[in-house]
């Protein structure tokens, strides 16, 4: 699964939040996730597996609990495949700046207009 259909879910969104701040047991993760999301503790344990399975988070034993912790190297993947992203997006800006900037310097271009507040 791809880190965008990972996180384009709000609640593992906020497990992946909660899971930034620090480990947590997955009783834990179910009592916040149950309190802002109103689900039951199924559809949470659904959503860590998926978070598991994508690599996002590793759970272990701790006594009798399972204990969550958000893998690194699925938050450098999201980095990079986000910054592709910014890198298009940056071109483009880029671009539409320089045209509006030529645009402005053109003959019979309309000057700017500045209205102040009273």
């Amino acid at each position: 699964m791809h880190a965008f259909d990972v996180l384009g879910d709000p609640v593992r969104r906020r497990l992946t939040e909660l899971l930034a701040e620090g480990d947590r047991t997955a009783g834990a993760l179910t009592d916040v996730i149950r309190a802002e999301f109103g689900i039951s503790q199924p559809a949470v344990s659904r959503h860590l597996r998926v978070l598991r399975d994508a690599g996002f988070a590793t759970a272990a034993p701790r006594g009798t609990a399972r204990v969550y912790r958000l893998e690194p190297r699925a938050v450098e993947e999201l980095d990079r495949a986000v910054e592709r992203y910014r890198a298009l997006w940056r071109q483009r800006l880029d671009a539409l700046t320089t045209e509006i900037a030529r645009a402005r310097r053109a003959p019979g271009a309309p000057a700017d207009v500045h209205h102040e507040e009273h």
